[in-house]
């Protein structure tokens, strides 16, 4: 069970409850843009927060002051597992850009990573197309590794054909980590 705290922020387990927190954002086709999937219903949200609420991939990212689920951090050990390698990723509800939530939920998450669950190194990969995205890695101190061609794709055109896209590749090391946090 996942339940972290920082300054203004509980990230936490997802709750069946969450589902309309969630749909607040997920049924925006702008927060969507670089992300696999499509606008949500509601019906869509309650399936995902059942799903997420009995794992601990997905994190539920919460201000402190009233409990209102702001975004969600993803956060899953990749193989071989004996690397202690995470990836770290986040949607967070644009209603509340511009006020650090994104960072602070981010940096409290790789502190868990390194002090509690001994991770070696956190990645993280991010469209450069999202400014956004990568700003907030960076502002992490995590190092642009690589910037992968044609990647991956979410989408499809009408004819089938996949819509690449390419990707940045950030990562830290747990020594890095705390060495600027020390």
């Amino acid at each position: 069970m996942i339940d972290l705290e920082s300054e203004r922020l509980l990230i936490r387990n997802f709750r069946t409850d969450d589902w309309n927190d969630l749909h607040d954002y997920l049924s925006i086709e702008e927060v969507l843009k670089y992300e696999p999937g499509e606008v949500c219903n509601e019906e869509d949200c309650k399936q995902m927060t059942l799903e997420r609420s009995q794992s601990n991939i997905f994190m539920a990212v919460v201000l402190r002051e009233n409990n209102k689920m702001i975004g969600h951090i993803y956060f899953n050990q990749t193989v071989p597992f004996e690397f202690l390698t995470w990836e770290i990723g986040y949607i967070f509800n644009p209603r509340y850009y511009g006020n650090g939530y994104a960072t602070e939920a981010s940096r409290r998450v790789l502190q868990y990573g390194f002090e509690e669950l001994k991770a070696h190194r956190i990645i993280a990969m991010c469209n450069p197309e999202n400014a956004s995205s990568w700003r907030l890695l960076e502002r992490l101190l995590m190092r642009k590794e690589g910037h992968h061609m044609k990647k991956a794709f979410f989408y499809k055109t009408e004819e089938g054909q996949p819509i690449w896209h390419n990707a940045y590749q950030y990562a830290i090391l747990a020594d890095e980590w705390q060495r600027n946090n020390e």
